[in-house]
């Protein structure tokens, strides 16, 4: 059976650094991970943090690129001796499409768009795989790798993969929105933010916990708990008038998947 058993990750920012901590807190050997990033203060213990290129050596099947989009011109020259025949691309650079990574890096085995969120750290978060070039076991020993993070999907139509962005790669900043408004609504009708906002995590985090534990579709359980002339049914009556709620988050997801669009257009 395939595995990956060296990654190189280069670029090891926000979105990287919650990768690599979900990775090790799911028990993965840190010598099986290595940091190609120059402004990274320090690497887990374990893991082998590199400055520059003609530190690395090439001793990784797989790579993941996790620097902004926009740099990918100026780096791939570089990163060629990195990439060549063997070594699997894993790309966290949105917007990026395959064909983009293939003329960019074009000698690795394989080319794979990887979509995550930041509850990789714990876990948690949803994966977008998309991919170019694996074997069935290159593919099956990526879907492990990334699975280990919370739960990752195969997608096949690469036109959708803006969209699964938005929702499932840009949803958490989303959520955290709604979770400030919901508790801000409450302190502007009189609760002290503390208590607030104490209540309004928590009851996100049950609900979230829950639904993600039933048969019965989020729209039922919101159904369920709103009894016929309650409060909860009261309060379903603002969001669901004219379908306020719905029209403002198709808009928001619209718009975050046009951005990815555009960030793919200006690095064509």
């Amino acid at each position: 059976m395939s595995e990956i058993k060296k990654l190189l990750i280069i670029g090891c920012g926000n979105m990287g650094g919650a990768m690599l901590a979900g990775w090790l807190g799911a028990g993965i050997e840190p010598a099986r991970f290595a940091v190609l990033d120059p402004a990274l203060d320090t690497a887990p213990d374990g893991v082998s943090l590199f400055r520059s290129l003609d530190e690395v050596p090439c001793d990784h099947d797989a790579v993941m690129l996790g620097f902004k989009p926009q740099q990918l011109g100026d780096l791939a020259p570089g990163l060629q001796s990195l990439t060549g025949e063997g070594v699997i691309i894993y790309s966290l650079l949105a917007g990026l499409t395959i064909a983009q990574l293939k003329t960019a890096l074009p000698d690795a085995m394989a080319h794979v768009r990887v979509m995550p969120n930041l509850a990789a750290r714990v876990n948690k978060s949803p994966i977008i795989l998309l991919e170019n070039g694996l074997s069935d076991a290159w593919r099956d020993a990526t879907f492990n790798l990334f699975d280990a993070l919370g739960t990752a999907v195969w997608l096949e139509d690469e036109t959708k993969f803006n969209l699964v962005t938005a929702l499932a790669g840009s949803g958490p900043g989303f959520v955290y929105r709604f979770i400030d408004a919901l508790a801000g609504a409450a302190v502007e009708l009189g609760l002290d933010r503390e208590q607030a906002e104490a209540l309004a995590l928590a009851t996100v985090d049950g609900a979230s916990t829950l639904a993600a534990n039933e048969t019965a579709s989020p729209g039922e359980l919101a159904d369920r708990v709103a009894s016929p002339g309650g409060m909860t049914r009261e309060g379903l009556n603002v969001l669901d008038t004219d379908s306020a709620l719905h029209k403002l988050l198709v808009e928001c997801l619209r718009v975050t998947a046009d951005k990815g669009a555009e960030l793919s257009a200006k690095n064509n």
